[in-house]
């Protein structure tokens, strides 16, 4: 179970993820130290997961954000379909939905030809698979990996 500390740290830690322990530390009125161990003690436990750097898609030329609803023949609770979408560099999410689909799957690619080739030759070579449904995005409004930590009650 994760105190009032641990959330704030991980509060803090999800806003900026390049905060200095000490940063951390003198927000929350603690010392570097006990501040290092703690976020040790959350990456050790598997709260914290990782730490990574967030890229501009359009950037790097990955300008097509899909969401693609997969039917998948094998049986509930098989993850065959999923470990092989996980492994395809251009799926960023499977989920397992409810549903009359099996997965949900998020897709970054350059366009609307590379979508294409990624559901018939990567998705097609996946022999599970029944059908597929797409969904491109035209506009983003939100998106971010931040989980919505409450706030301490200091009261």
């Amino acid at each position: 179970m994760m105190d009032d500390t641990d959330l704030r740290i991980v509060r803090l830690l999800q806003e900026n993820a390049r905060m200095p322990n000490a940063e951390v530390a003198r927000r929350l009125a603690m010392a570097p130290s006990a501040i290092l161990e703690r976020v040790r003690k959350l990456e050790e436990r598997g709260v914290i997961q990782g730490y990574a750097a967030r890229v501009n898609p359009e950037a790097v030329g990955l300008g097509l954000t899909a969401f693609v609803f997969v039917r998948a023949s094998e049986r509930a609770g098989a993850q065959n379909t999923a470990r092989a979408l996980a492994e395809l560099p251009e799926v960023q999410e499977v989920h397992h939905v409810a549903g009359e689909d099996c997965f949900l799957v998020k897709v970054r690619v350059a366009n609307a030809r590379a979508l294409s080739l990624v559901l018939s030759e990567r998705f097609g070579a996946i022999d599970t698979i029944i059908s597929t449904r797409s969904t491109i995005v035209m506009d983003t409004v939100k998106e971010t990996a931040a989980l919505p930590i409450p706030e301490v009650d200091r009261g």
